[in-house]
C-alpha cells in the first residue's frame, strides 16, 4: 500500500472537523444589514474605531466581536393618558404621539441604556410640564403651538442620545362633564350676544336710511307723491275685493293754491 493511500484517511480526519468548525462559526462571523439598519461593533468590550457599519455584508471575528443592530426608521410611541391640571386650575386628561428616529447609532447604544424607554418617559414628564403651564383655552385652540413646544423640548434633551424627535402630536384632550356643560352655556350666550348685536346694527342702519329718505322728501315734496303712486300700484296688483285708499291732503294742496290765485 502506498504512502498516498495512507494519507487520505489522515487528511479526512483533519478536514471534516475543520469544515464543521467553519460551518459553526460562519453564522457568527457574517451579518447582513438592511438599508435602514446599522451595526455598532464592540471588540473585546471596546467600541470599534469605525463606529457603526452597514448596510450590506458585515464580517465579525467570532467570540471577539459583538454587534448591536440599530434601526434608523421613524418610530412611533403612544404616550399614555396623563392627568394634567392647567394653569387656570382645570383638570384634563391628555395623551399624545411621539415620532422619532435614531440618527447616531453609536450614541444611542453607548450613552443611554434603553433609548426607547428613556424617550417615552421623557415625553410623559414633558407633556405634563408643558400643559400645566397652558390655559384650557390655549390647549383647545392653539394645539399647533403646544405641539411645537413639546417637540423642541424633547428633541433638545434627546439630542445627546443620538435620537431626533421629528414631531409630537397631542391626540386627545378629555374635559370633565361639568366643564363641557359650562362651555356649552358660554358658547350659547356668545351666539345670543352676536345675534343681538347684528339685530341692533340692522335697526340702526334702517333708521339711518329712513332719516335720509325723510330729509330727501322734505327737500323734494314731489317725491312723496311718487311714493304714493308706487304704493297704489303695488296695492292694485294684489287680488283684493275691497281696497281702502288713503288720500293725503297734501295731494290736493297745489289745486287749492291755484284756485285761490284765480279768485
Amino acid at each position: 500500500m502506498s504512502d498516498s493511500t495512507l494519507m487520505i484517511p489522515q487528511l479526512l480526519s483533519w478536514l471534516i472537523p475543520l469544515i464543521l468548525l467553519v460551518a459553526a462559526l460562519l453564522p457568527a462571523a457574517v451579518r447582513v444589514l438592511r438599508e435602514y439598519e446599522r451595526g455598532v461593533i464592540f471588540r473585546l468590550g471596546k467600541l470599534h474605531r469605525l463606529g457603526a457599519k452597514g448596510p450590506g455584508l458585515i464580517f465579525l471575528i467570532p467570540i471577539v466581536d459583538r454587534m448591536v443592530r440599530m434601526d434608523l426608521r421613524v418610530v412611533t410611541i403612544d404616550v399614555s393618558k396623563q392627568e394634567v391640571m392647567t394653569r387656570d386650575n382645570v383638570p384634563v386628561t391628555v395623551d399624545a404621539v411621539v415620532y422619532f428616529r435614531v440618527i447616531d447609532p453609536v450614541a444611542a447604544v453607548v450613552k443611554v441604556e434603553n433609548f426607547w424607554k428613556a424617550t417615552s418617559l421623557l415625553a410623559q414628564t414633558t407633556l405634563r410640564s408643558v400643559l400645566g403651564q397652558a390655559d384650557m383655552d390655549e390647549l383647545l385652540s392653539r394645539r399647533d403651538k403646544i405641539n411645537q413646544t413639546l417637540q423642541e423640548i424633547i428633541d433638545r434633551q434627546t439630542d445627546p442620545w443620538g435620537v431626533k424627535v421629528t414631531a409630537v402630536e397631542v391626540r386627545d384632550v378629555s374635559l370633565p362633564d361639568t366643564m363641557k356643560r359650562a362651555m356649552a352655556k358660554q358658547a350659547e350666550a356668545e351666539r345670543e350676544r352676536r345675534a343681538k348685536i347684528v339685530n341692533a346694527e340692522g335697526e340702526y342702519q334702517a333708521a339711518e336710511k329712513m332719516v335720509k329718505a325723510a330729509e330727501m322728501i322734505r327737500m323734494e315734496p314731489i317725491a312723496l307723491q311718487l311714493r304714493y303712486l308706487q304704493t297704489m300700484r303695488e296695492v292694485s296688483s294684489e287680488h283684493n275685493t275691497m281696497t281702502f285708499v288713503p288720500i293725503p291732503i297734501d295731494l290736493f294742496r297745489p289745486f287749492l293754491e291755484d284756485r285761490g290765485r284765480a279768485k
